[in-house]
């Protein structure tokens, strides 16, 4: 016999596939939260071979800031279009409206934080009993205390102290009512391995991730995008500049990368010699020094 040889992407993508399928064998109302962004890409990528042929047999649902680059739109309907998947779309928007939250007011304003409410009642409304996200270990340290499957109160609250054992990779998916999980299906990919995998799988990215000219501004070491709800202070000038995203989320928070990697190569290339972390342009993770640990425990992604 021929000896079968397997690549570490190859072990990432069947342990994720696994922890996928347990979702879909223990939970009775599983949803994968997709914001167009290249984890939910990936993770709904591995779902659709999860359960080839047939089509993945939960909902896609997607927080909408209605602060989100149009091009991440666009990719996100147009692929749900093609795979016939649904998706759902909670808008933060509508929480405003009902006086759920309250928008933050100034130039630096951000919905971002905003999202969790809109998150949590869309779980409660929709009686999802499982919700699987895109979080990656590498990302953030209070991301790298999560487990696969995490626990979340009646209230979606999050308590680190509060997690199962995961020994030999079995899952305790058992709540008592009202309570639901987060699950986070790559939670042991970098950065490195979700390029070369898309690279390998030869995966569809928006525009947005690679090389564009782009009106942008600099704010606190930071390139943001100029878009018509985004306000300038006077110290700060428009150019146009070729840069591309590393990570997408609310325009407001989302740093861009000045850049001329323009193809999966040349920006697997650019990760590797980078020494800037993948959030390192996120300005809702600077707020503080436990500002993701923060927004987690109230119910964030």
């Amino acid at each position: 016999m021929d000896q079968y040889r397997i690549n570490h992407l190859k072990e990432l993508e069947a342990e994720s596939i696994y922890v996928i399928r347990e979702v879909a064998a223990q939970f009775e109302n599983p949803v994968m939260l997709f914001s167009g962004g290249k984890d939910s890409i990936v993770m709904f990528h591995l779902a659709r071979k999860a359960f080839w042929p047939a089509k993945v047999p939960f909902p896609l649902m997607h927080i909408d800031t209605g602060h989100n680059f149009p091009e991440a739109i666009e990719y996100r309907d147009r692929v749900m279009e093609e795979t016939g998947t649904k998706c759902i779309v909670a808008m933060v928007q509508d929480s405003i409206d009902q006086g759920r939250v309250v928008e933050e007011k100034g130039i630096t304003a951000s919905r971002n934080k905003l999202q969790t409410t809109t998150l949590l009642d869309a779980i409660e409304g929709n009686k999802f009993d499982a919700a699987m996200g895109g979080g990656r270990r590498d990302e953030e340290k209070a991301r790298a205390k999560e487990r696969f499957f995490s626990h979340r109160d009646e209230f979606g609250q999050w308590d680190p102290k509060n997690q199962r054992p995961e020994l030999w990779n079995i899952f305790n998916g058992r709540k008592n009512m009202g309570e639901h999980f987060r699950v986070f299906p790559i939670s042991n990919w970098t950065e490195m391995d979700v390029w070369q995998y898309i690279y390998m799988e030869q995966i569809e990215l928006p525009s947005l991730y690679f090389t564009h000219k782009r009106e942008v501004f600099n704010r606190d070491g930071v390139w943001m995008a100029k878009l018509p709800f985004m306000q300038l202070k006077e110290n700060e000038k428009l150019e146009t500049l070729d840069v591309r995203c590393r990570t997408i989320g609310d325009v407001t928070c989302t740093g861009l990368t000045l850049s001329k990697a323009n193809t999966l190569e040349d920006i697997i290339h650019e990760v590797a010699a980078t020494r800037t972390t993948e959030r390192g342009g996120r300005a809702d993770d600077k707020r503080s020094e436990s500002a993701m640990e923060d927004r987690k425990r109230e119910g964030y992604f």
